[in-house]
């Protein structure tokens, strides 16, 4: 099973009306430069499935910077997200996040 794409305005979307949950897989010193709010922090390098969100019958929505890494470990992403609607991507990452004019901290 391979992970869905999603594009920032969808995200955008379910953010707001509660349907999903985000994770962003970057590494430390990339969130602590900037990062989407509300997104819960789970660095790829250390990734735990027992330490992601309370997401049951919400969407699960990993990003990273460019879509690269969630693209490239999207199979084992979705094969560890356990009780989700659904298991996405942010296409483009944070990076078409911003680029849509969505805020960052």
């Amino acid at each position: 099973m391979s992970i869905k794409t999603i594009d920032p305005q969808t995200l955008k979307s379910w953010i707001e009306q509660g349907k999903a949950v985000l994770v962003d897989v970057r590494e430390p010193g990339e969130v602590a430069r900037e990062r989407i709010p509300d997104a819960h922090h789970m660095p790829l390098s250390q990734f735990n499935p027992d330490g992601l969100p309370k997401h049951d019958g919400k969407f699960v929505v990993y990003h990273c910077a460019s879509g690269g890494r969630t693209a490239q470990f999207g199979a084992q992403l979705v094969s560890v997200t356990q009780a989700a609607n659904d298991v996405f991507h942010l296409a483009g990452g944070i990076m078409s996040w911003k680029m849509q004019g969505y805020e960052t901290a």
